[in-house]
């Protein structure tokens, strides 16, 4: 028998019952619309940190002070003030494949501007951190190396407080109150939204890393130092030759710990990462589930229809038909289940998707390669969970079979 004439046949086996084949694919119409739409969700998720980690800089590097003490307990990462400015100016000068670098150091402030005031964070930073972080300015300009070697009280604030502060109004140029102390806005730094760690960025001002030391710390070392390295292939040499100066500047001995925490990017990406990937892996888990849930019913339903088509198939086998004609015709018609059912769980999963994206304003990723994975999963189930019943009326006795009530 030839192979289209079999196909022929278990179509229109199963066009005999519509409403229970269509209620055969529901399972797998779900679990595929369940697995598309989670994967979208995963991808979505690591798609928007993964934009929250470009938004540092390209290949950059953290040089953050270790861990101190403090009345009998021991602090984060950041206060023990080991870094200084001369550390800064050392890795610049002594590393190679360091492009920019600046010292680094932040506290909260109170920023009066305007009519009005308001608590944010002030970073003392160098003339190259825009160029670090790749940050555009969207007015004004940065401070200079002037500016900081005159201790210049002038600052670059975020699109935060230009909101809060000054509404209505044009900010370069206008002087705010930070403390006590009287700054001069000199630039506007453009959007950039919310870090990995859910901080908003755009809420900053910054001013050159000089004046906050001697105006607002008082001290004469830094929280970190970040860097940008020429390309991603050096960062890791950069990193280990920063750990060896600073290790030799610091008087460090061998086996005792560094007082301060090297972070690359790459490192930074993997730690915020690892959360959505963990995510991502238990709802595609969970979704797999309704596809094998699917499968069952896939079997159910076969073996039911072996059970009330044994005279039938009887009859196929007393003009003719062999054992894996019978066998073919069953396992196409559960593949022809599954597979109708998984082009119409890609819809469902793509309309779901897109429809939770509009709703929840949830940014949602759906590649070709996961509707091929669930469409490809749809078929093999079809083939796995068909193959028993398709084998069980291959091996059917005719004499018996034609004699079944």
């Amino acid at each position: 028998m030839k192979p289209h004439v079999i196909f022929r046949i278990s179509l229109r086996a199963l066009c005999r019952n519509k409403l229970r084949s269509a209620l055969t694919m529901l399972g797998i119409i779900i679990g595929v619309g369940a697995v598309i739409t989670t994967i979208g969700v995963g991808n979505g998720a690591k798609a928007q940190v993964e934009a929250q980690i470009a938004s540092l800089g390209q290949n950059v590097v953290m040089v953050v002070a270790g861990s101190g003490w403090a009345g009998g307990a021991r602090t984060g990462l950041g206060f023990a003030w080991t870094l200084t400015v001369e550390d800064e100016e050392a890795i610049i000068r002594e590393v190679r494949g360091v492009n920019y670098a600046s010292p680094e150091t932040a506290t909260p402030v109170q920023v009066m501007g305007g009519s009005s005031n308001w608590k944010t964070r002030a970073n003392g930073e160098g003339p190259d951190y825009l160029d670090i972080r790749d940050w555009k300015l969207a007015d004004g300009a940065m401070f200079t190396e002037d500016d900081v070697r005159s201790v210049a009280k002038v600052c670059v604030i975020g699109q935060t407080l230009v909101r809060e502060l000054f509404p209505n109004a044009d900010p370069v140029g206008a002087n705010v109150r930070i403390g006590n102390i009287p700054f001069k806005v000199v630039g506007v730094l453009t959007a950039k939204g919310l870090s990995a760690s859910g901080v908003d960025q755009d809420d900053t001002v910054v001013i050159p890393y000089s004046t906050f030391m001697k105006r607002l710390s008082k001290r004469n070392n830094v929280s970190s130092i970040i860097l940008q390295t020429e390309s991603s292939e050096v960062s890791r040499r950069v990193q280990k030759d920063i750990a060896d100066l600073l290790r030799q500047r610091h008087r460090i001995p061998v086996g005792r710990e560094d007082d301060f925490n090297i972070r690359g990017q790459e490192d930074i990406a993997n730690a915020a990462t690892a959360t959505t990937k963990t995510l991502g892996i238990l709802l595609g888990a969970i979704a797999s589930v309704s596809l094998v849930v699917g499968g069952i019913g896939i079997m159910n339903i076969m073996l039911v229809s072996v059970t009330e088509r044994t005279r039938e198939i009887g009859i196929r086998m007393a003009v003719g038909a062999h054992g894996r004609h019978i066998l073919l015709q069953f396992l196409i018609e559960a593949i022809v289940l599954s597979c109708l059912g998984g082009v119409a769980g890609i819809v469902l999963g793509v309309g779901a998707a897109r429809a939770l994206a509009t709703a929840a304003e949830w940014p949602i990723v759906i590649s070709s390669s996961a509707i091929v994975t669930a469409f490809s999963a749809s078929a093999a189930i079809g083939i796995f969970f068909g193959f028993y019943p398709a084998r069980k009326a291959a091996s059917l006795d005719p004499i018996e079979a034609l004699r079944y009530e």
